[in-house]
């Protein structure tokens, strides 16, 4: 391809995706945040108690949730000891096969099985921009709307790298020529901008690109690995009384006891079979943190069916998680995401100024010597992104 190719590849990419990148970067930037802006709006902590408090069974747990809501099923538990510890988090419906939007949540010290929190998850300032950032309130097609525009976002970062060299082979990199006209600075910020960025812009928009199909590859997954896991209980009626929960758990890490119990999806939920507790496991280090072992256990015996690593497109999509919100290195690194953020907006936003600009600008230099003339028909391809 071509120079002119390329800035034609570059000028439309740009366009399409700039106004929904620019709705993404600026709600991405309180979800960067989220853990730490829960705490300041008032999340519920456990109680201060005496150290080495012992924990109650999760049997326990459980009954309190129901006795809370009587008429809704628990679908998950949750833990999260780093931000929230001695906490469990039970997710309950009306049904078992719910919306995932239907949620009820309650909050339970688990020391002390008593029931400290009811939030509401499907309100609010962060709910808002979280489900602008992943969907725009369109479900599955808005998510994969959402991917398809940040593989143009990479597109665009591509044929900007491309078309970088010719546009400004005569400069000293990092110039930005203040005395000329408006759009030439800004053409030049433009510029350098988007080269220190590169990098982070191409990690964010694919592993973006790659969350917006966690709906697909989950189905996959229940296609694939799941299936095959729970093949022997094929045509087996589910059970009628479920085992001890708190036994099934022990089962799971007495499998995988070199890993952490993430959260269990109960019988009958999209995470898990008829007829399992599906407990997730994950690991002890920076990396195997962000990775998922499910290990299947029977409901009605609480013996271990099967306990497997997950598939590689699993994997992919678990590991493009922490990676698109940095929140996998503490808060340095998300003040690093949220400056790089900002300077990805500053890009975005001189790229449209450029184009917008560009035929009142166009007239004006065609007015100037032959000298400038042909410094602004080096400039003019890449001003027209």
């Amino acid at each position: 391809m071509n120079v002119r190719a390329w800035s034609w590849v570059h000028k439309w990419s740009s366009l399409i995706c700039t106004v929904f990148m620019l709705l993404l970067c600026l709600t991405g930037l309180p979800l960067v945040f989220h853990e730490e802006i829960e705490h300041l709006t008032g999340v519920v902590e456990a109680p201060e108690l005496a150290a080495g408090t012992s924990t109650v069974s999760l049997d326990q747990v459980a009954d309190a949730a129901r006795q809370r809501r009587p008429g809704d099923v628990i679908r998950y538990m949750f833990w999260d000891a780093e931000e929230h510890p001695n906490l469990t988090y039970v997710s309950m419906a009306r049904t078992l096969d719910a919306p995932p939007d239907e949620n009820f949540p309650v909050v339970i010290d688990t020391r002390t099985a008593q029931v400290l929190d009811e939030p509401k998850t499907n309100e609010g300032f962060m709910y808002v921009m979280l489900k602008l950032h992943t969907d725009l309130f369109a479900g599955l097609p808005g998510m994969l709307f959402l991917g398809f525009m940040g593989l143009l976002l990479v597109v665009a970062i591509v044929s900007g790298v491309v078309l970088y060299h010719p546009f400004t082979r005569r400069l000293a990199f990092g110039t930005v020529r203040t005395q000329r006209s408006a759009r030439v600075k800004w053409l030049d910020v433009h510029n350098l901008l988007g080269v220190v960025t590169i990098v982070w812009a191409l990690v964010v928009g694919l592993t973006g690109s790659i969350n917006t199909l966690s709906q697909i590859v989950l189905g996959l997954w229940q296609q694939d690995q799941m299936a095959e896991m729970t093949a022997p209980y094929k045509g087996v009626p589910p059970p009628t009384r479920l085992a001890s929960l708190a036994e099934s758990i022990r089962t799971a890490q007495s499998a995988v006891p070199d890993m952490d119990v993430r959260f269990v999806a109960f019988p009958g939920t999209a995470f898990s079979s008829p007829h399992h507790y599906t407990v997730f496991m994950r690991g002890n280090t920076p990396v195997t943190s962000r990775l998922l072992k499910p290990a299947l256990i029977d409901a009605q015996t609480a013996k271990l069916t099967d306990a497997r690593e997950m598939p590689w497109y699993v994997k992919t999509l678990l590991l493009s998680q922490p990676l698109h919100f940095g929140d996998y290195g503490g808060l340095p690194l998300k003040i690093l995401w949220a400056i790089l953020d900002l300077i990805t907006i500053v890009v975005l936003i001189t790229g449209l100024y450029l184009w917008l600009r560009k035929p009142r600008l166009v007239r004006r230099e065609q007015d100037r010597d032959a000298d400038q003339g042909a410094e602004s028909a080096t400039l003019q391809p890449e001003g027209s992104r």
